[in-house]
């Protein structure tokens, strides 16, 4: 609560440069305070010093004392003097936060209790010498503390003086603002709550005043909103506009459209919101009246009075306050960013300097944090000027396009790094839709090097979190590659590291894996390396000095290993290995894993202990033996992955895979033969044309509940001498996007007919796991008859499959 409020100690007084009547003995301030007693302004001709305090003060100032005397008096002071002295009026509230002004125009004082100025009026004087230069405004004390809160100082005009001599405007019900501490409590808030309807007819960032009907109702508004909604008689230098001829009840039904997208209306008004939405040229709302009233008169009723109509704003997300869900221009809502012109805060970025003229209420409408910095009574609530720290200008300029338009822009999307400082200017000035739109089109272009950076910067920011477990159970699922391919995992916090190793969707092809990554986390290595490595270093050195402030760390990540699963022999190398000598706890995990394996469960604790079982997702290991062998994913399909002899399992029911070409199917191209394990003479995929090219492929999906790491591959040549020497096999997940799990340049391995032909894939790639696969070609064959024909008649695949 510390940065809500200013605290005045006793006997102090303080001082703000921009804390000025922008007119030297003419201006209003509105604030809210909470003190016992004695809450007390100053008004000077200058800033007064540090050490300040007004019963010392020789120079000219008014001093204006709310609950004097223990909290029963009304003073005001003149050079010292007192010149008023009244009981009961103007008194403090202990309780609770309360909202008060005072105005100044050439010598008459006016005070006044509530949230709006030139309202509640509660006394008035006037100086027969009146001192028009006091223009810096002090907030003071007595000797006790005093609290200041939403400080606002207001301009006055001419058109101020007879408003002012009015102390009753008639009795409106008006709709109680959320109280402040309430408000601002953006972090526990319902963001969908908050909108532009927050500040209809409200006084926070008013920069124009309405004065409504024959009893003038004073009716704040925003002009930025005004001019994008409409065209109403708003200009830059003027403040106060009167429209004696207008009903408050019309005027406020015409606003809480623009500012709410709906409103309730008489029926027998109809056609004057109408008429005055012609006036101000608000035109979707004069579409609704005529289209209303036309609806109205097929009904008998139509004549009926006291009936409402509700007319509302069509949108996508009606009853929501925000600029989509608004009868308000876009365009011209960038226009007036573009121009600046009725801009109220011209914004820096420190080291690049001014960045934006902005309008306050599109910011606040957005962003609590920026409603809270506009109105908390602080510097940013009185200067038109603010200086951020620490912010990115591009990011930043790309911020306050999407709070004027409501959308993102092609050129931050497009950028990965861009749109992640979108997304961290988003969480911290508390635009939420922003941050969805940021999350959700990370997790579109999201690619596999980017999945641990991505996941470092979300995981610090509490509104992410559910791109955060989609982050965390992807790398759960890819701990291989993840862990294999750089050491982006390492810089991870600590959290988010347990997080992974825990996570139920583990998967992973070896125990070895999580043991590796565990230590190499440990290390905070910077290069990739397996246990063997440290095994080494921990001879010279100590646990201590090898993990630092992370050994603690790995004692609690290494029972998450599940040592008994792994081979017996490895087992006993762990079991021999420095490490155990040097961390006692991995060498008890150990010894258990091997006490496991030799004499099998060894009560029912074991059957309980998520060490001893294996992984809901783990991978069945399918390893290349030799050409044309029963060791591969195709072979082990026509089993039933296991369950009976095999059989072709394109013919089997229910199919466990498909097979499928580049041409349609026909005697010679069939997919039965590519599994059928017996030898085909002639069996081609032809070409087809895809993206003006030609492309020649035959593609294999293992079906949706199963993936693979492949990690070698066997093709066999038909009867033919279309031998191919430039060719890919991929992998894809969802049979679009492809990723190159082997390149074949020039490859001139098959140089007979009815040959086999089998190669590794090595590299990060196959450490990921695809549902399909093909192979493609990319150049033509030996074959100048029909170059772009894939003649081959058996294909099998190896490697980690789920």
């Amino acid at each position: 609560m510390s940065a809500m409020f200013l605290t005045v100690p006793p006997f102090e007084c303080a001082w703000r440069e921009d804390l000025k009547f922008r007119e030297a003995g003419r201006g209003c301030v509105a604030f809210e305070a909470f003190a016992c007693n004695d809450v007390t302004l100053v008004f000077r001709e200058n800033v007064g010093s540090q050490g300040y305090h007004y019963k010392r003060d020789s120079s000219p100032h008014y001093t204006i004392i709310l609950g004097s005397h223990r909290n029963r008096r009304l003073r005001i002071e003149v050079n010292g003097k007192t010149v008023v002295d009244v009981v009961g009026v103007g008194l403090c509230c202990s309780s609770s936060f309360q909202s008060y002004w005072i105005s100044i125009y050439d010598g008459l004082i006016s005070i006044g209790n509530g949230k709006y100025p030139f309202q509640d009026v509660v006394f008035q004087w006037l100086d027969s010498c009146p001192n028009c230069n006091v223009q810096y405004i002090g907030l003071s004390s007595w000797d006790k503390h005093v609290k200041y809160r939403n400080v606002n100082v207001l301009s006055l005009t001419h058109t101020h003086m007879p408003l002012s001599k009015h102390v009753v405007f008639g009795d409106y019900q008006v709709e109680e603002e959320l109280d402040a501490a309430d408000s601002f409590n953006y972090k526990h808030m319902d963001y969908d709550k908050w909108g532009l309807k927050n500040f209809l007819e409200s006084w926070d960032l008013s920069d124009v005043l309405f004065i409504v009907g024959e009893e003038q109702k004073p009716v704040p508004s925003h002009k930025a909103i005004l001019a994008a909604s409409g065209n109403f008689p708003v200009c830059s230098s003027s403040f106060v506009i009167n429209i004696p001829t207008v009903p408050y009840p019309l005027f406020h039904a015409l606003l809480h459209y623009i500012y709410v997208g709906w409103t309730q209306i008489p029926r027998e008004q109809l056609g004057s919101l109408r008429a005055l939405s012609i006036q101000f040229e608000v035109m979707p709302l004069v579409k609704q009246c005529e289209e209303t009233m036309e609806r109205l008169k097929l009904d008998k009723k139509w004549l009926d009075t006291g009936k409402n109509v509700e007319l509302t704003y069509p949108s996508i997300r009606p009853h929501c306050s925000t600029l989509p869900s608004l009868p308000i221009s876009i365009h011209q809502l960038k226009q007036l960013k573009l121009t600046g012109q009725f801009s109220d805060v011209s914004i820096y970025i420190e080291s690049y300097g001014l960045i934006a003229q902005a309008h306050k209420i599109v910011l606040s409408l957005w962003s609590i944090p920026f409603a809270r910095m506009f109105t908390n009574g602080m510097s940013e609530s009185v200067s038109s000027e603010v200086t951020l720290r620490d912010v990115p200008p591009e990011a930043f300029r790309a911020m306050l396009d999407c709070l004027y338009d409501g959308q993102l822009h092609d050129k931050v999307i497009d950028s990965g790094a861009l749109l992640l400082q979108l997304l961290l200017l988003a969480d911290q000035f508390g635009v939420t839709f922003l941050q969805q739109e940021c999350c959700k089109m990370l997790l579109e272009c999201l690619s596999e090097d980017s999945v641990c950076p991505l996941l470092q910067v979300v995981s610090s920011i509490p509104s992410c979190r559910l791109i955060k477990e989609s982050l965390q159970r992807r790398i759960s699922m890819n701990f291989d590659y993840y862990t294999s391919a750089s050491t982006d995992f390492v810089l991870l916090d600590e959290t988010t590291l347990v997080n992974i190793i825990k996570h139920p969707d583990l998967t992973v092809t070896s125990e070895e894996k999580v043991l590796n990554a565990i230590l190499m986390f440990g290390m905070n290595s910077k290069e990739l390396f397996g246990w063997e490595v440290v095994d080494a270093l921990i001879v010279n050195s100590r646990p201590e000095l090898l993990f630092g402030e992370r050994l603690q760390l790995v004692h609690d990540l290494l029972p998450f290993v599940r040592f008994p699963l792994l081979q017996y022999s490895l087992l006993e190398k762990l079991q021999n290995s420095n490490i155990g000598q040097h961390i006692p706890v991995f060498q008890n995990l150990v010894n258990e894993a091997i006490n496991f394996v030799k004499c099998g469960l060894a009560g029912l604790e074991n059957e309980e202990n998520v060490r001893f079982q294996h992984r809901r997702s783990s991978y069945k290991e399918l390893q290349y033996i030799c050409d044309g062998d029963d060791h591969g994913v195709l072979y082990f399909a026509g089993t039933s992955y296991g369950e009976h002899p095999w059989v072709n399992p394109l013919l089997a029911e229910p199919r466990k895979i498909t097979i499928t070409a580049s041409s349609p199917h026909s005697r010679y191209t069939d997919p039965k033969v590519l599994v059928s394990r017996t030898y085909q003479g002639t069996c081609f995929a032809g070409p087809r044309l895809e993206n003006g090219q030609n492309c020649t492929w035959w593609m294999v999906d293992l079906g949706q509940d199963h993936q693979l790491m492949c990690n070698y591959y066997t093709l066999r040549q038909d009867g033919s001498k279309a031998f191919p020497r430039c060719w890919n096999i991929q992998g894809s997940q969802e049979g679009k996007s492809w990723t190159n799990l082997k390149v074949h340049e020039n490859d001139r391995s098959v140089c007979k007919p009815g040959q086999f032909a089998s190669w590794p894939i090595v590299g990060p790639n196959a450490l990921l796991p695809f549902r399909y696969f093909r192979v493609v070609l990319t150049g033509p064959t030996t074959d100048a008859t029909n170059p772009w024909n894939f003649c081959i008649c058996y294909l099998e695949l190896y490697g980690y499959f789920l």
